[in-house]
């Protein structure tokens, strides 16, 4: 369900926030790939960089790196939630993560890529449609 235009919230009626001429949708968008790639280093680096290390010292870097995540990631939302819901946030947020999870696991951590991981992306991806149709169809 979209939110409605609150006055007071950072936003305009025409749907930019925080002074920047840009819609709240690619606003959100790029704020969250951008904390994503944090936090996929926050999570999964640490295996390839730290595994010599005691799980403590992972941690503690991790958390580091998971504190930058959150800086970029609470405004997003915050941003976000001006016209749209929480469960459309939410699945936004995971599409992007696979996005930015994807290239990070095949070329950092050289993992390979399995024809699964492609079908359930596009299963996520079917979530997007999902939680944005009935915004799509009113607007």
């Amino acid at each position: 369900m979209a939110r409605t235009f609150r006055p007071g919230s950072g936003c305009d009626e025409g749907g930019l926030c925080g002074g920047f001429p840009m819609p709240v949708l690619l606003q959100t968008t790029l704020l969250l790939t951008a904390s994503n790639v944090f936090m996929t280093f926050a999570w999964y680096a640490h295996l390839k960089e730290l595994n010599t290390k005691p799980w403590y010292i992972a941690a503690l870097v991790s958390w580091g790196i998971a504190l930058f995540e959150y800086l970029i990631q609470v405004p997003a939302n915050r941003i976000g939630f001006t016209q749209y819901g929480i469960g459309q946030l939410k699945i936004l947020q995971e599409v992007i993560t696979l996005t930015v999870f994807a290239p990070f696991a095949i070329f950092y951590l050289k993992q390979p890529l399995r024809l699964d991981y492609l079908w359930a992306s596009l299963c996520v991806c079917g979530a997007v449609y999902f939680v944005f149709r009935s915004q799509a169809s009113a607007g």
